[in-house]
């Protein structure tokens, strides 16, 4: 993960050039493992999401798509505790959540990974991730677990967070949610402010996180990466669900149409507030 990393915010990978459509992703059966049901939050007497439902089956790559303020990030920090919502429910493998403290809800197995990754600065990289086994659950991600998924981290694990670069501290956050052992992931905006060779290189280590029964929520800003490695999509605008669905066989027109709300394109679905596009 060395190397120059920083670019504008907003700039995004090529994610034809050298990475791969993940593959063999588990089929949406059974009962969801994480469901968020008619989630409405408020910032002060700003309303951020309304009435947001979501299932996120084992196995998926679930991705949250929409522009900036659309309300993804309130909704993953809802989903981690960090933000009460004002009405709704959070229930993970059938287990009513929405009351818990985010410490809870790590032991329960929802882990999350920040936007702007939120480390501690004067700790070194190892204490940062000792730091995430806290209110680890028991399974097979330890930091020797890490270092092996991040071969650069061993020899500078001794090195202050403060001192590496943009890529290298995403890497530190994502193994400090590894070591709680999450059975969900919540990834927000991994891409923001990376060159796009170092959003390759963390977004390549997403199949063995699913091979070691991990599932994932992200937020991507990127909305060709998000297609990309997901497999389920869900766009927000302005707070509301305006498409969800498989990302195989939508066009690009769909996209843009649930993405800025361009009216007449989408062909809404009536059953939710005449807003929503459900894909097959």
């Amino acid at each position: 993960m060395s190397g120059p990393d920083q670019v504008a915010p907003g700039s995004a990978a090529d994610p034809q050039a050298e990475s791969a459509p993940l593959a063999g992703a588990k089929p949406r059966v059974g009962t969801p493992l994480l469901d968020v049901r008619a989630l409405t939050a408020h910032h002060g007497q700003l309303r951020a999401l309304t009435g947001v439902s979501l299932s996120v089956f084992p196995g998926d790559v679930y991705a949250i798509i929409g522009a900036n303020g659309a309300g993804k990030s309130t909704l993953l920090r809802s989903i981690a505790g960090l933000h009460r919502p004002t009405t709704g429910s959070i229930l993970l493998d059938g287990a009513d959540v929405t009351s818990q403290r985010p410490e809870r809800r790590v032991a329960a197995g929802i882990a999350m990974v920040p936007e702007g990754r939120r480390l501690f600065g004067s700790l070194t990289v190892e204490e940062n991730l000792l730091v995430g086994s806290s209110y680890a659950r028991p399974g097979p991600w330890t930091v020797e677990r890490v270092y092996e998924l991040f071969s650069w981290m061993r020899e500078r694990r001794t090195q202050r967070a403060a001192q590496l670069s943009g890529g290298e501290q995403q890497a530190v956050a994502i193994g400090r949610a590894l070591v709680t052992n999450p059975r969900v992931l919540l990834l927000d905006e991994l891409s923001l402010g990376l060159a796009p060779v170092v959003v390759r290189r963390i977004y390549s280590t997403l199949p063995e996180l699913l091979a070691g029964g991990i599932t994932v929520l992200l937020v991507e800003q990127d909305v060709s990466q998000a297609l990309h490695v997901a497999s389920r999509i869900h766009c927000l605008l302005e707070g509301r669900t305006t498409l969800e669905g498989s990302p195989e066989g939508v066009s690009p027109q769909r996209i843009e149409s649930a993405y800025f709300g361009l009216a007449g394109q989408a062909e809404p679905d009536d059953r939710s507030s005449g807003q929503q596009e459900s894909l097959a």
